[in-house]
């Protein structure tokens, strides 16, 4: 199993990114895919996730509203779309692989996205 997350980048508040996970190694359809992100000096948060199966997702308090999870199946890619970025948005971003009941079992190697002006 692979997950591989895109660069992220630095961004201006309200300032926008897409984050991509590539999938492989494993049957892409009718998973469940997290997106965990963990800020400076801070534990792990969940974010978003997505079933590839229907596209079903939901998303933390925290980020709804502003950030979509979305994926292509034909090419085994995760999205997410991040909107109106904000200073405490600033984290280390990684895609798991949900192995069931919420057991993260595969982990992208994560990736930076800092938000500041």
């Amino acid at each position: 199993v692979q997950l591989v997350e895109s660069v992220g980048g630095l961004v201006q508040p309200g300032g926008s990114l897409r984050l991509s996970c590539a999938a492989s190694g494993f049957p892409f359809s009718n998973n469940w895919i997290h997106w965990v992100r963990q800020a400076p000096g801070k534990g792990l948060e969940w974010v978003s996730r997505i079933y590839t199966g229907d596209g079903n997702t939901n998303s933390a308090d925290s980020v709804k509203g502003r950030f979509t999870a979305s994926r292509d199946n034909t090419k085994n890619m995760l999205y997410l779309q991040m909107n109106s970025l904000k200073s405490e948005d600033t984290a280390l971003y990684y895609c798991a692989l949900d192995g069931g009941y919420w057991y993260f079992g595969y982990w992208g190697q994560g990736t930076q996205v800092t938000v500041s002006s």
